[in-house]
């Protein structure tokens, strides 16, 4: 993908409409993306940051039906999400793993229960199976998590579920979108929506922020996939409406593998203090550990774990591993916003809140597609391009994204390594480390990326910052903020040598990513607690 030459298209292209215009670049509007294209249909998605810039970069990396929904009884989004979770590894099997799961009981009855919620989970999946779940003993359970609080443990049970590198998967998603014709424009912010004189939107006013050149962009179909933003667009399209998507923050902790026993399988706690259910997840060679849940007013593109978030998590998994992590022992934390759909009760906890996705046009013909979640996103996307395609009267085309392989495709890549994520790209990345003098080399000492990395970054994943790289196509941010800081000048250097940049704009990148990545540092003293 080529930023400057898909902008140059822009341009010649004219008044002719688009069949099609995405506002959005996280899971939702990429995935619409892809189903679009793919069906024919001429696409533009135009995302105001980076792809997944915002919620989408910051999961749980799971891939899963939802084992806490099944629990409020949403049986539906349930079997929807673990049909879809099948579809994932099928068609991006570089980027899904199938993971084992330990649930740890500490009383007779809590074994009972969770073996009879996991094994209907399984029969839920049906042939979309992982794998079946298997109660079992005290010993095999520290077997396989060695670093368990052994006080009171009776046993547990192992069960199978998804696991997957969320960015890397929303860039495979753009790429293929390209692929198929489609236009992925990041740092492209829709300022208004262009309506006619009957009130109905004929397409979208957008600035490049990279240079501040406008455009006027006609299309046939809007279709507004901006998550925890959606109100933000409806309120370009109808000022003072009603907000529909309530945000709930979720943070996540990072922790060295050793707090796991280094072991490969995840730990679930099944029944938190807020009720939620808890993760440790381990993911390229470190611990995820999450996650929260709390109400937050307003959307911010970049939020910060509240202190308290990071003491829940930190006590909560203290209480079921023998060594408790400290908050000195996090390497990064992070945290996301779920664009929940609001239910008109204002009493109702956010946890209760659907997870399930919504599509709606407005008097206007704005789609907008709110909720949902990455394991359904594909779904999400097919719902969404059949409402839309309907709305404009456009021809109709089946959804070809059932079958259709994700850009990296590849089912000979290794999860375990890190250059496994980019799949059928991983030689292509190989060949550039050997064909240019110093690519080879790493990026910084101790650590496994290379410095081509970063220009494969640049020249075919649309990576136009530090933080593009950095966070999302590297995932160095999330994994260990503070080596991620000492990588900066090494991949600002070699940013600026691709793209043609001077030295101040090195500096102004090394200082704008310093001050992000402060807040996934946790470096504050332990309290007592």
């Amino acid at each position: 993908m080529d930023r400057e030459n898909m902008l140059c298209g822009l341009r010649k292209r004219g008044a002719k409409p688009w069949d099609m215009i995405i506002i959005g670049g996280g899971a939702t509007g990429l995935g619409i993306a892809v189903d679009s294209a793919s069906r024919g249909y001429d696409t533009l998605l135009l995302e105001r940051t980076d792809f997944a810039k915002g919620t989408s970069s910051r999961s749980t990396k799971l891939v899963h039906g939802g084992v806490r929904y099944l629990a409020q009884g949403d049986v539906g989004m349930v079997k929807e999400a673990l049909a879809e979770r099948a579809l994932m590894m099928k068609n991006a099997p570089h980027l899904v793993r199938n993971m084992s799961f330990v649930v740890p009981a500490y009383s007779f009855w809590d074994g009972l229960r969770y073996t009879a919620g996991l094994k209907l989970y399984d029969l839920m999946a049906g042939k979309a199976s992982f794998g079946a779940s298997v109660h079992l003993g005290k010993e095999a359970i520290l077997k396989r998590i060695p670093t368990l609080n052994r006080k009171g443990l009776k046993g547990g049970i192992r069960y199978q579920d998804g696991q997957f590198d969320d960015s890397r998967m929303a860039v495979n998603l753009a790429q293929t979108a390209h692929e198929h014709g489609g236009v992925p424009l990041n740092y492209m912010e829709v300022k208004g929506l262009r309506k006619n004189e009957n009130g109905k939107i004929e397409g979208v006013f957008a600035q490049d922020l990279e240079t501040g050149e406008e455009f006027e962009l006609p299309a046939k179909a809007v279709v507004n996939a901006t998550g925890v933003f959606t109100d933000e667009i409806h309120q370009l399209d109808k000022p003072g409406v009603e907000p529909t998507v309530m945000p709930s923050q979720g943070v996540h902790i990072v922790l060295d593998s050793s707090f796991l026993g280094n072991s490969q399988q995840a730990l679930m706690i099944p029944e938190t203090s807020d009720g939620r259910i808890l993760f440790a997840v381990p993911w390229h060679g470190v611990l995820v550990v999450g996650t929260t849940d709390t109400a937050v007013r307003h959307a911010d593109i970049e939020p910060k774990a509240l202190d308290e978030e990071v003491d829940f998590i930190l006590d909560t998994a203290g209480f079921y591993l023998d060594k408790k992590p400290k908050r000195e022992d996090v390497l990064s934390v992070f945290a996301g916003l779920r664009p929940l759909v609001k239910s008109g009760d204002k009493e109702n906890p956010t946890k209760n809140l659907s997870r399930g996705h919504k599509v709606s046009v407005s008097a206007s013909g704005l789609v907008s597609v709110s909720g949902g979640k990455w394991t359904t996103y594909r779904k999400m996307a097919e719902d969404a391009v059949n409402v839309a395609s309907r709305s404009a009267g456009l021809n109709s085309e089946k959804c070809r994204t059932k079958d259709l392989k994700i850009h990296g495709y590849s089912t000979e890549s290794s999860f375990f390594d890190h250059l496994g994520t980019y799949g059928a790209d991983n030689q292509s990345v190989l060949d550039l480390a050997k064909t240019e003098p110093g690519l080879g080399d790493p990026l910084i000492a101790g650590k496994p990326y290379l410095k081509a990395q970063v220009v494969w970054a640049v020249r075919n994943e649309m990576a136009r910052t530090v933080e593009d790289v950095l966070a999302r196509r590297l995932r160095f941010l999330f994994l260990d903020a503070k080596s991620a800081v000492e990588a900066a000048p090494a991949t600002a250097k070699l940013m600026a040598d691709e793209m043609g940049k001077d030295r101040a704009w090195e500096l102004a990148q090394c200082e704008d990513f310093a001050v992000l990545a402060s807040s996934y540092k946790f470096d504050c003293p332990s309290k007592e607690r």
